[in-house]
């Protein structure tokens, strides 16, 4: 038998749940702009994004040919480093809620498979606040007594 959140964790659970949900939006968005950064660099294409070069403040340059600020290099690393907190977001709900770890490695994978976030977040969401609701409504439903002799 699984074990069950504790009802004095439920604020706990809210509040992650909301960490987690905005964590999640903007890994997705990163890794999305992540997969166009190397599509441009990597295909025939090769160019990167370079920001306050001689070319202008925000141009596309040959790969390998930047001389100011390289945000193709910059989305990558603030990807890296938001994924970070979005694994935490991830264990943080993922040990209030007593999941079993399958579930954790699922929700982590939400940050290196494009568009899964997305679709996670929604359920996750949807999922932990049916949760939610379901125990508070048994929780103020009076239980029947029983009489002794």
């Amino acid at each position: 038998m699984a074990l069950a959140p504790k009802m004095k964790d439920f604020p706990r659970i809210r509040g992650a749940l909301k960490f987690y949900q905005v964590a999640s939006i903007i890994t997705g968005v990163m890794l999305l702009l992540l997969c166009v950064e190397m599509l441009l660099k990597y295909t025939p294409i090769g160019v990167e994004l370079e920001l306050g070069g001689p070319r202008g403040f925000l141009a596309f340059v040959p790969s390998g040919t930047t001389v100011a600020v390289n945000l193709s290099t910059g989305v990558l690393i603030a990807h890296g480093w938001f994924y970070v907190v979005y694994l935490f977001s991830d264990f943080r709900l993922w040990s209030l809620m007593r999941w079993p770890f399958t579930r954790f490695i699922v929700i982590a994978l939400g940050g290196v498979i494009p568009f899964l976030s997305f679709f996670l977040e929604a359920r996750v969401a949807r999922e932990v606040k049916t949760y939610l609701a379901s125990r508070e409504a048994e929780a103020a439903t009076p239980q029947p007594v029983e009489a002794s002799n």
